[in-house]
């Protein structure tokens, strides 16, 4: 993987962090509280294992196990 694709997989994360926000934050406009929370919890997951993953790729090319090129 290249560092370019890293960067982008990296906002990609954020993104997804903020659509989760704006998705719980609309749904709650037209359903309670744990709808909306139920409704944005698949992004959110999503992203945070996006993150995980980027934070491992990124502690390999610390360490050089398996440098970005």
């Amino acid at each position: 993987m290249d560092r370019s694709r890293f960067v982008a997989l990296a906002f990609a994360a954020f993104g997804l962090v903020f659509i989760s926000f704006l998705i719980r934050g609309t749904t709650r406009l037209v359903a309670p509280y744990g709808v909306a929370v139920a409704a944005s919890a698949p992004v959110l997951f999503a992203a945070a294992a996006l993150l995980a993953a980027l934070l491992v790729l990124a502690l390999l090319d610390v360490t050089g196990i398996r440098p970005l090129t």
